[in-house]
């Protein structure tokens, strides 16, 4: 049995995870010192689109037949760019959600 692409894989779960840990310790960080809505918005909406851009390029190249791409990391790329995507919609949703109960405010 080949464990080769679970290794790799264990590997890249672990670097996401300690990313994520990062970037929790950056928010809090940046929420003290008061950072730009607007500007964080537009990373997080970046970011999203740089995952579903590569996604898409690593499905055409395992379409085109490229022997440097592997099917599991093409599914993994979907699959974060899935999930991505959906974490974008929920936020959405509860912008939405928050503006709304704003405007419903009685003055």
């Amino acid at each position: 049995m080949d464990t080769k692409g679970i290794d790799n894989l264990l590997s890249q779960l672990r670097s996401t995870a300690g990313t994520a840990a990062a970037r929790s310790v950056d928010n809090a960080a940046a929420s003290a010192g008061g950072a730009d809505f607007a500007q964080v918005l537009k990373n997080s909406i970046d970011q999203v689109n740089s995952a579903q851009q590569q996604a898409q390029s690593m499905t055409q190249d395992f379409s085109a037949g490229d022997p440097n791409t592997n099917l599991h990391e093409v599914m993994i790329a979907l699959q974060k760019a899935n999930v991505s995507f959906q974490e974008m919609v929920q936020v959405r949703n509860k912008l939405v959600s928050a503006y709304q109960d704003v405007m419903n405010i009685q003055v």
